[in-house]
């Protein structure tokens, strides 16, 4: 978990956010953490950093939520599968690497001792901007006491779980692409495919020790997604839609990075212009971009089932059947969705898995 700053050592408060210049030393960073010189190699508050006078160090921000906060389930949407290469957890603590509107970034997040504090240490030239969407990201955007519960398991459900709030991040194409990537198939290829394209073709996260958040890795910029070649996509496993759809998305970067500020209807509808982008895509994109507490999912192969089965007993319900089931939660659908998901009233399965393809292989 994260620790304070000593407060004998030399920090600048200014806005909320502390500031705490590394001592300069001699020699490289450390084997392994991919930093370009001048870049804070250790984490912040330990002064062991290799920087040059033009290179920011780390940057530090204290919020207070104001009610409960769990930061896995506030955070968990974002992360793409076990092994994500711009996600990791520690006991206590949560690292992401982003690329935001000012340049790559790495967050830590963690608990402020046993207070109801968070503290937030970030580096590289997005640190200041990531910092200042921190209560954003962190559901201070979003309203809990909107909800009331119409079922009883989505009531049990939420009383278990008083420290869910809905994410925004405020960057539609990091939440899209991986979404593109998982259309049609399953999780675990999808997943593979975001690893290999992310080690593949972004960049080692600034400012990390191995030592506390190993192997983080920044997306790719939209230019380099456009123009990844088409035996790389299908290396991935990434058939020539998805990667199409995905090349087009990051030719239109600019425009559908407007719709973080949009309305749902649209921000859907900017979405959806893109050829390849439908419901399904738009709704799980703007879930976490957006915040979107009604952007219920249709489209999925599992979802209407689920709901279906844990608020009416019916597994075989289809969409209109779940969207009818969740009409008093007009709103807030996500959110009592997301709830029913929590709780785990899955139907029990008929049929095996579905088997996991690799077309790279072919």
């Amino acid at each position: 978990m994260a620790g304070r700053y000593d407060p004998l050592t030399r920090t600048a408060i200014r806005g909320g956010r502390t500031t705490v210049p590394p001592a300069p030393t001699t020699g490289t960073p450390p084997p392994g953490t991919g930093a370009a010189p001048g870049t804070p190699s250790a984490a912040a508050g330990t002064g062991t950093g290799t920087t040059k006078a033009t290179a920011p160090g780390p940057r530090t921000r204290t919020w207070t939520p104001p009610g409960p906060l769990d930061l896995g389930l506030v955070l968990g949407p974002l992360r793409r599968g076990p092994a994500d290469p711009t996600f990791r957890t520690t006991p206590g603590t949560v690292w992401r690497a982003t690329r935001t509107p000012a340049g790559p970034a790495t967050l830590r997040v963690a608990r402020d001792g046993a207070g109801p504090g968070v503290t937030a240490t970030a580096w590289g030239p997005g640190a200041d901007w990531i910092l200042d969407g921190l209560p954003e990201l962190l559901g201070a955007a979003d309203d809990p006491a909107a909800f009331v519960p119409r079922h009883r398991l989505v009531h049990a459900s939420h009383r278990r779980r008083p420290g869910l709030r809905l994410t925004r991040t405020g960057l539609v194409l990091e939440s899209l692409i991986p979404t593109v990537l998982e259309q049609k198939v399953t999780a675990d290829e999808a997943y593979r495919a975001w690893r290999r394209l992310v080690r593949q073709y972004g960049e080692p996260a600034p400012g990390q020790a191995p030592s506390q958040a190993p192997d983080l890795y920044v997306m790719p910029d939209p230019r380099t997604w456009a123009l990844i070649p088409s035996w790389d996509w299908h290396k991935a496993g990434v058939d020539a839609k998805r990667s199409a759809t995905i090349v087009r998305a990051a030719r239109h970067a600019a425009r559908l990075e407007e719709a973080a500020a949009m309305e749902l209807p649209a921000a859907t509808a900017r979405l959806e212009a893109i050829p390849g982008i439908g419901p399904w895509t738009s709704s799980e994109t703007l879930q976490r971009s957006n915040g979107a507490a009604d952007a219920v999912t249709t489209g999925d192969l599992h979802l209407p089932g689920i709901i279906g089965y844990a608020l009416a007993g019916d597994r075989d319900a289809d969409d209109a059947a779940m969207l009818e089931l969740l009409a008093p939660y007009a709103g807030q659908r996500h959110r009592a969705a997301r709830l029913v998901l929590l709780a785990g009233a899955a139907p029990p399965r008929r049929a095996p898995r579905m088997p996991r393809g690799d077309i790279g292989k072919l």
